[in-house]
């Protein structure tokens, strides 16, 4: 092995490895209208030179550039309306975002300010709409070491979960780099969105319209579903410079045993199972990492970086990602994290967009460099 090679597996290894500049107007305030109308990037060939990139591409071309018997496999997950406003017994404001349900009406959540969020403390949220004229009140039960956050539990009556009136007191949560966006709740939704429990949109399903969908269908491309609420591994940095020691927050899947049937039916056909987003890719390949793959409800936190694995993904939709995330990392083992980055930089020449509303890439099975 060459001195160069050893420095690239040491990159691969290394937070700094994954760093990018990015100028700010490239960062998507708001989607594409409609939904099929963003940029498609389309890496299909296992080269590292220009061939690889098709600028010209628009999300819609999809039936063209997949092949019938393939299967896109989605995440059905549906985003709550998590963000909260409310203030304490001294008047002082506060902010939640809650991040998953511990125990009936029990929350674990993010605060702010977090500091002042003692045990104890109680909070006191004002309903969102007009036809809301009760508050809603939780107490601060502990602190979770993990995640910096607090367990909250709700005073609701037994019978009424927290769920069922999040959206009179709640709004949905766009990330941090989304500050001056007009889109409607809707639009950060995918259109198949079912199962609620998202605190973050599984974004590269954003671009799918129902009449893309029919098309796609039309020509014998399938689609199948897992559930995957996105929660704070999704978007929290890897801090540590060994991108080896990072530990993933467990997130909860389910991959029921229809969708395991149709990946089976897919492959033993010749298909191909290409992923909808980084999500999708994490529950299927959580589901698969002792073996085969099998049905599994339950939480997984496996964190993908190069020199990972594969056992059931071939192919990836995905949005473009920040730098020195998980989720960079996670792209960066399918087909390289030199490649990854020049592809990122000729995308930002090209002025694509990027983040949660921005443009999007396929990572076609050709454009891999190896399966494992």
């Amino acid at each position: 092995m060459s001195d160069l090679e050893i420095q690239d597996i040491n990159l691969d290894r290394s937070l700094s490895g994954y760093d990018y500049e990015l100028p700010t107007e490239l960062i998507a305030q708001n989607p594409a209208v409609p939904r099929d109308s963003s940029r498609l990037l389309v890496v299909n060939s296992p080269n590292a030179g220009r061939e690889m990139l098709a600028l010209n591409h628009i999300f819609r071309d999809l039936p063209e550039l997949l092949q019938p018997g393939d299967l896109l496999v989605m995440n059905n997950t549906k985003v709550m309306p998590a963000r909260l406003y409310g203030r304490k017994s001294t008047g002082a404001k506060v902010e939640v975002l809650l991040l998953e349900e511990r125990q009936h009406n029990c929350w674990l959540a993010l605060v702010k300010p977090g500091k002042h969020f003692k045990v104890g403390t109680q909070i006191v949220f004002d309903g969102n709409k007009l036809s809301v004229n009760t508050g809603l009140t939780a107490t601060v039960l502990e602190t979770d070491a993990a995640t910096g956050g607090r367990l909250l539990q709700f005073d609701l009556p037994e019978h009424i979960s927290l769920v069922q009136v999040l959206e009179d007191f709640g709004e949905i949560p766009l990330p941090p780099y989304i500050t001056a966006s007009t889109a409607a709740d809707e639009q950060y939704q995918t259109v198949y969105a079912q199962e609620q429990g998202a605190i973050a949109a599984p974004t590269a399903g954003l671009h799918f319209t129902p009449e893309l969908l029919q098309k796609l269908s039309d020509r014998s491309i399938n689609q199948a579903f897992v559930t995957l609420h996105v929660g704070v591994g999704t978007f929290r940095p890897v801090e540590v410079d060994d991108v080896t020691t990072h530990q993933m927050h467990e997130e909860w899947i389910e991959v029921s045993a229809a969708t395991v049937e149709q990946i089976r039916a897919t492959q033993a056909a010749g298909g191909r199972i290409i992923a909808v987003g980084t999500t999708v890719v994490r529950a299927l390949e959580g589901a698969a990492q002792f073996g085969d793959l099998q049905p599994y409800v339950g939480k997984v936190n496996l964190f993908i970086y190069p020199g990972f694995q594969w056992r059931v993904v071939e192919g990836l939709i995905t949005n473009f990602h920040l730098p020195r995330s998980s989720l960079l990392m996670l792209v960066s083992a399918l087909i390289g994290r030199k490649r990854l980055l020049k592809i990122y930089q000729q995308a930002i020449a090209s002025q694509y967009r990027f983040y949660s509303f921005g443009d999007a890439m396929l990572i076609l099975p050709d454009g891999v460099m190896s399966m494992n």
